[in-house]
């Protein structure tokens, strides 16, 4: 049933219109409406288990053959500036305001994830270490799509406001929006030289994923959380699968792998993510979701407005 989602996923993707969503998205939308209209068969729940556990983690390993030291280098130090601090002041902010807000600790680690890091891919990554349940996921994931959606319609204006030559621009998309399919989107728009700055920004806080993931996993296993210390720390698994992931950067760092299985990683990352998500979707109540009411969609839209707030004033200040 997640394979026949994601394919569906892909094949809408392809739509006038919904070219603006990704696959993941899409297949975790479909994933949430036929568990609305159908009870989830138990046949089909192992199934579901699987690709929203195992076949995600494999997908957080593959991913890391797309990426190398070379493309964090590549950045120079102030591009290295701008991504690595608006990550890291995203995140943290986004938590404070979740507290502030009064939004569930466990939602709003995902969607400062989402938001700092690489939407779904990050979210889903995220969720295996914190306990979230799958209606917490299904809300950070719809939030990131849609801010992230909105941030590639709407960057493209600012260039001839704020000043910005294709290169500063590129970094202010990588560096800030939050899904790669949508980085890509924005940064293109603007041209060719944008486009790859943005995507080698992009890549960049794609790298900072394992190290957040592991530092989150520290953290919340040394009690920083309260209500995880309450209900048992030790029980948060380790995320073996992220170490899986850098050995994959630097197999990719250190040989030149052939393009095509460069390509057929690729391709299997995405797919699986996109199994991965129409899982989570499959296993959430559309209730769930609107029972969390609109504070944490204010967070996520705070969140997206701080980073991208940030790298523009990064951008005008160091490039």
């Amino acid at each position: 049933m997640c394979v026949l989602l994601a394919l569906a996923g892909e094949g809408l993707r392809r739509l006038p219109g919904l070219d603006l969503f990704g696959p993941m998205a899409l297949a975790m939308a479909l994933g949430l409406g036929l568990r609305a209209v159908l009870p989830l068969p138990a046949l089909v729940v192992p199934g579901v288990r699987l690709a929203a556990g195992p076949l995600l983690r494999a997908a957080v390993v593959l991913l890391g053959l797309q990426l190398t030291i070379a493309d964090l280098l590549s950045l120079g130090l102030a591009g290295l500036a701008v991504t690595v601090t608006a990550l890291l002041a995203t995140f943290a902010l986004t938590l404070w305001l979740g507290r502030r807000l009064g939004v569930a600790p466990e939602l709003a680690r995902l969607i400062a994830a989402g938001t700092s890091i690489c939407g779904a891919s990050a979210v889903a990554a995220a969720r295996t270490v914190t306990g979230a349940s799958a209606g917490d996921a299904a809300y950070a994931v719809a939030c990131v799509t849609l801010f992230g959606t909105l941030a590639m319609v709407l960057m493209p204006l600012l260039p001839p406001l704020a000043g910005l030559d294709a290169a500063g621009y590129g970094l202010l998309v990588g560096a800030s929006v939050h899904e790669v399919a949508q980085v890509a989107g924005a940064g293109f728009r603007h041209s060719a030289q944008a486009g790859e700055a943005a995507m080698v920004a992009k890549l960049s806080r794609v790298l900072l994923l394992a190290p957040m993931v592991l530092g989150l996993a520290a953290w919340l296993r040394r009690g920083g959380a309260s209500k995880v210390a309450r209900d048992g720390a030790a029980r948060l698994p380790l995320p073996w699968f992220v170490f899986g992931f850098l050995a994959m950067v630097l197999v990719a760092s250190s040989t030149e792998l052939p393009e095509a299985m460069r390509a057929g990683a690729g391709m299997a990352t995405t797919f699986l993510m996109t199994m991965a998500l129409a899982g989570l979707g499959l296993g959430t109540d559309l209730r769930e979701i609107a029972a969390r009411g609109p504070r944490p969609l204010l967070l996520a839209a705070l969140a997206a407005l701080f980073i991208a707030a940030l790298a523009l004033l990064m951008v005008k200040v160091l490039m």
